[in-house]
């Protein structure tokens, strides 16, 4: 196991300690947010939850973020509409991706699932390119299927 790894296992077994007996998931977000976003210094960290066919900013650290994304928009709402996990090494290159911040320059956007239905997203964003790969991804998944 490499050091991200690692750190990826402390903090799955941390989260799943931290929700384990807490049944509000905006409160189990706001934790989570907290706990991966101090875990790896990320530049944004947070969760859009799905509002009236649009994602609403949930439980985030970090700068100011956008309060609504449409569905099939930008990285989160293309997330949200393929229901699958979407890794960005470079923003700047992908199609309508919508700028919050100019200073996030690679991003990754796991939905979250009631049965097969997307009720969230978790998006994390960093100021440098090519931040997040396969582990990311692996782990990530894991993490919010504990929510």
């Amino acid at each position: 196991m490499n050091q991200k790894e690692q750190a990826y296992d402390t903090l799955f077994r941390q989260v799943k300690a931290l929700v384990g007996d807490e049944t509000d998931r905006i409160a189990n977000m706001a934790n989570v947010a907290a706990l991966i976003h101090e875990s790896f210094g990320f530049w944004w960290t947070g969760f859009y939850r799905v509002e009236d066919r649009q994602l609403v900013l949930g439980p985030f650290q970090g700068p100011l973020a956008c309060t609504r994304i449409p569905f099939g928009k930008g990285v989160c709402g293309t997330a949200w509409q393929q229901a699958q996990t979407i890794v960005v090494p470079d923003v700047e290159l992908f199609p309508g991706h919508i700028a919050c911040s100019s200073e996030s320059r690679s991003e990754i956007v796991v939905p979250m699932f009631r049965g097969e239905t997307v009720y969230a997203v978790l998006d994390i964003d960093s100021r440098e390119l090519n931040t997040f790969d396969s582990t990311d991804r692996e782990w990530l998944e894991k993490i919010v299927a504990l929510i």
